[in-house]
């Protein structure tokens, strides 16, 4: 769900972020204007402080959607498949953030710098997720832990993230990019990201390397993938809030495939276009 709702990323300023902060204020706005504005009559108390004290400013929000995902039915296919995205996304202050792609707690946030640590999931693959991977042998699910340092300045974050997928592919993928996320009106959010994302060894094999048993099973030449830059992505997305609760949200974007990944018999098409679009409630 981070390519939809991010992502990603999640993580620090997400565009979904931003909509939450202007729904937020707009709702901040509108409780104010029905609070009392002074005491109460002959009660010698300070109403606005009771208030505060009783019915504190929530730090929480919640957000739940879905929506639809057109993409590659593997990393490197010509075909495409329509995927349903069922969406929940859970902060808490500054700090927490809960989503489909995991848990991540902000340590560290001072002067636009802010550093994270993550626990997520790496989705693995199927051999028979499409015809090409036929003899290539499943990649197992498994958990990942990672680190993003990132730097706001206005509405541009640098970023720079490592995940460690534990079991499975035993993947290292290290992340660097930069967003660009910001309101054009009252109600609509434009963003826009590029990244590029290089990967160890043993990622390069599980996804993109065929050995000698591998390509006996599957009929493709024997390819022995190595380290490097795998893949460079670029996106657009606009968010628009339809009521104070409700938004719409859509993101277009292209990964390009580089290096021993593209290279890989696995691989039918560098270019890997994916558009998407979802609805969500804010509580």
């Amino acid at each position: 769900m981070s390519l939809i709702f991010r992502n990603n990323r999640r993580a620090p300023a997400p565009v979904f972020g931003l909509a939450m902060g202007i729904m937020g204020m707009a709702a901040s706005a509108s409780a104010a204007d029905l609070s009392p504005t002074g005491p109460a009559s002959g009660s010698g108390l300070d109403q606005e402080r009771f208030d505060q004290r009783f019915e504190p400013e929530r730090n929480w929000s919640l957000i739940i959607g879905g929506g639809a995902l057109y993409k590659p039915e593997y990393e490197g296919s010509e075909d495409f498949e329509i995927s349903p995205i069922p969406f929940v996304q859970f902060t808490y202050g500054d700090w927490l953030e809960i989503n489909p792609g995991g848990v991540t707690v902000t340590a560290l946030q001072r002067n636009g710098f802010s550093l994270s640590g993550k626990v997520g999931y790496e989705s693995g693959r199927d051999a028979g997720d499409h015809d090409r991977l036929r003899g290539l042998g499943d990649i197992d699910l498994a958990a990942t832990v990672g680190v993003k340092a990132a730097y706001e300045w206005g509405p541009v974050e640098l970023y720079a993230e490592v995940d460690q997928t534990i079991g499975g592919s035993e993947s290292l993928i290290g992340t660097f990019g930069v967003e660009y996320s910001a309101p054009v009106t009252e109600k609509l959010i434009l963003g826009a990201r590029a990244e590029a994302i290089v990967a160890n060894d043993k990622h390069m094999e599980a996804y993109f390397g065929v050995d000698s048993a591998q390509s006996a099973a599957s009929g493709l030449p024997e390819y022995k993938a190595k380290a490097g830059l795998k893949r460079v992505n670029v996106s657009a997305s606009a968010t628009y809030l339809l009521t104070d609760n409700w938004l719409v949200r859509g993101q277009a974007g292209l990964g390009i495939l580089t290096g021993d990944a593209a290279d890989s018999p696995i691989v039918q098409e560098k270019l890997q276009p994916s558009v998407s679009l979802g609805i969500g409630y804010k509580f």
